[in-house]
């Protein structure tokens, strides 16, 4: 049986890090309401673009896009994986990885080829040990991602798949249903279509609500193929921005929960640790006091 002075000190050790992991509750769920705020801020944007194209669509101008070429069959798609660069967030980065190593092993078998790309160490460190080959990684998009970072990301996505070394793009990450429910996803962004522009930028559909149709003596200005050109490539770079803001906000949400279990787990321990402690304490009283008295009845 452990001493008084190795159960106090396991309590004080157990003391010290329920402080770390309570403290880094408060923090994760502060960076989670921010996060979850510029989730909210960007879907009017994301939505409004989705409008303009839609009603660009509808006219059926006959402009062709690469971003909009169909190919007949997908033989080389790209993957883009988000996952955090630190862990400490529950299973928040392996649902993401195991999903893609599933989705990478499923596309071999069906003869189909994938190019790899990660964001974050913790999917690094794991296609490194796992032997899956990656064409590039990116550890420098913290928690707090701009849009360039989402356009950088885009850009490459979107140059291959325009002089056809795609076939196909996806996303891998953890979308945002709410505060409540987030899940590994699996997001087809290219090729473009407006019902894949629609879910991915998070915008809600209705086959029972009247079409946006424009009427089609429209007049563009300036002529609809310059429109295209530029709605379509911020419509893609935006998907990407969407899919990072709700990646940081499913991490920053998984670390509070992952935190708030340590923390009542180590309340759980001090609490067995203090019943322990005072068992002890009190075996040890006893036994002095037995002492005692058998000592008094030996002298007299």
């Amino acid at each position: 049986m452990a001493t008084l002075r190795e159960i106090k000190g396991r309590i004080q050790s157990v003391s010290n890090t329920k402080k770390i992991t309570k403290t880094m509750e408060m923090i994760s769920a502060a960076k989670a309401k921010r996060a979850i705020d510029k989730v909210h801020a960007a879907q009017p944007y994301a939505r409004k673009i989705s409008d303009l194209i839609s009603s660009i669509g509808s006219l059926n101008t006959g402009v062709f896009h690469p971003l909009l070429r169909k190919p007949d069959q997908v033989k080389r798609v790209g993957i883009l994986v988000l996952t955090a660069n630190r862990g400490l967030c529950g299973g928040f980065n392996n649902n993401v990885i195991k999903l893609a190593l599933a989705k990478v092993k499923e596309y071999k078998q069906s003869g189909i080829e994938t190019e790899v790309y990660l964001v974050g160490k913790k999917a690094m460190s794991v296609f490194k040990y796992q032997k899956v080959a990656f064409e590039k990684s990116f550890s420098h998009i913290d928690d707090k991602p701009v849009f360039n970072d989402a356009a950088e990301l885009a850009n490459i996505f979107m140059e291959k798949f325009e002089t056809g070394h795609f076939d196909a793009a996806e996303i891998f990450f953890t979308k945002y249903f709410s505060s409540s429910r987030q899940s590994a996803f699996i997001e087809r962004v290219l090729p473009l279509s407006i019902k894949v522009l629609d879910k991915a930028l998070g915008k809600p559909s209705d086959s029972n609500s009247p079409k946006n149709v424009v009427s089609n003596s429209a007049v563009f200005e300036p002529d609809e193929e310059t429109i295209i050109s530029e709605l379509l490539p911020r419509a893609i770079r935006m998907a990407y921005f969407q899919a990072l803001l709700e990646s940081i906000a499913g991490e920053q949400i998984a670390r509070r929960i992952a935190m708030k279990s340590a923390t009542d787990s180590a309340t759980d321990m001090i609490k067995d640790m203090t019943r322990l402690y005072n068992r002890a304490r009190q075996a040890k009283i006893t036994q002095e006091i037995s002492e005692i008295v058998a000592g008094a009845d030996s002298v007299s």
